[in-house]
């Protein structure tokens, strides 16, 4: 499948540099916010990405001021006035939701560049990601409660498997706003940087990333996300299943006599 080309006024864009893919959600004048068009590319992106052998990172970022404002209110207000609520955000959210899931199982590392303001579903593609760096003036808000509904977007995807039941409803019914500071207390970014930071930074975590072989990204992942859900005998059996295929690359066996090399 070909790359798909980015024009300049796309609502998300691709970069592609060696093993690093970076997506760069593109309205800055809607906060980037979260529309049918937006969600299409993103599904679309995603698709091609997971699909691209030689991609072992990607990158999400936003483009001006904030990394997301969430969902756009313009669009499902002006729905909740037509009462067309249902197919509006239905069609909306089938395909932004197809794009978490393959962000989710693409057997690559994600990561989410957090400036800005990440607000409801912002938030929550903030941390449906494998790992997140924010800059230390991010601003998350659940924004959801305010409003009169519940977490979408995958924002219980990435939040309760982080912080725990507990905690996640705090965040969804208490908490106004929360610090990228705070975040990285509760775990949900890995690392927070001085703004001016972020893209070198970024940058850096993301070449660290794909300095791992693609059968440690893919098994790892795959493993750690089942890992709450799976029985134990069964969690066992994948883990075995897994190592073994690992330890029949090429990388692997690199690795072993590097290694060996050095101990004698």
């Amino acid at each position: 499948m070909p790359a798909p080309v980015s024009k300049p006024d796309d609502p998300a864009l691709l970069r592609i540099d060696g093993p690093i893919a970076t997506i760069t959600l593109n309205r800055p004048a809607a906060f980037n916010s979260i529309n049918l068009a937006i969600a299409q590319r993103l599904e679309q992106l995603a698709a091609y990405l997971e699909s691209a052998n030689d991609i072992k990172v990607v990158v999400l970022e936003g483009e001006g001021r904030a990394f997301s404002a969430g969902g756009d209110l313009q669009t499902i207000g002006a729905a909740a006035e037509a009462g067309t609520v249902t197919p509006v955000v239905g069609e909306l959210l089938k395909h932004y939701h197809a794009f978490i899931e393959i962000v989710r199982r693409m057997p690559k590392i994600s990561l989410s560049s957090v400036h800005g303001s990440a607000a409801g579903a912002g938030m929550g593609l903030a941390f449906v990601t494998d790992l997140c760096i924010a800059a230390e003036d991010a601003k998350f808000t659940p924004a959801y409660a305010k409003i009169g509904v519940s977490p979408d977007g995958g924002s219980t995807v990435g939040i309760v498997g982080t912080v725990g039941s507990r905690r996640a409803l705090q965040i969804f019914l208490s908490e106004d706003n929360f610090t990228a500071q705070r975040a990285y207390e509760w775990g949900l970014v890995a690392k927070v940087v001085p703004a001016a930071d972020l893209k070198a930074a970024t940058r850096q975590l993301a070449e660290r990333l794909a300095q791992n072989p693609p059968a440690a990204i893919a098994g790892t992942k795959s493993l750690v996300y089942q890992a709450a859900t799976t029985p134990v005998k069964q969690q066992l059996d994948a883990e075995e299943h897994k190592i073994i295929m690992a330890m029949n690359t090429d990388e692997f066996r690199t690795a072993v006599k590097k290694f060996t090399s050095k101990s004698k």
